[in-house]
């Protein structure tokens, strides 16, 4: 297979949106593939980012989940392996979020909030808590 056509970060994060997506909407691996007329193993290969995902198949999934296709690539700078995207190393990228079920409870809640006044005070909110460091005294 040659290089291009192998998988990379992009369907990394691609298949993670699409996991993050499919869990939100409380389906199975096996209603997603049957409403896309795919065996569950091609969802769970989308979803590992272990296959790629063409252009038809991605827009068939963004109407299947109810999305627009720019979702699935919300976010995708900070994954690159672009200048200045880099881990401390700088010979990787930084590793791709894993998402737990309490991050997606907060996630789906987050999402039914509609005042973007309120998502904005508590996204504030929550990056403060996260860069406040417990005390090592």
């Amino acid at each position: 297979m040659s290089e291009s056509k192998l998988p990379n970060r992009i369907d990394e994060l691609v298949g993670q949106r699409i996991r993050w997506r499919r869990k939100e909407l409380k389906w199975t691996q096996e209603q997603l593939s049957e409403r896309l007329s795919l065996t569950f193993q091609q969802v769970q290969k989308y979803e590992k980012g272990v296959n790629r995902i063409s252009a038809g198949r991605l827009y068939e999934m963004a109407v299947v989940l109810d999305l627009p296709v720019a979702y699935f690539f919300e976010g995708a700078e900070e994954y690159l392996s672009l200048p200045g995207q880099l881990n401390e190393d700088a010979s990787e990228p930084a590793p791709l979020p894993q998402i737990d079920q309490e991050a997606m409870e907060l996630l789906s809640a987050f999402q039914q909030i509609d005042d973007d006044g309120l998502r904005k005070s508590l996204l504030a909110t929550i990056k403060a808590a996260a860069a406040i460091e417990p005390n090592n005294s």
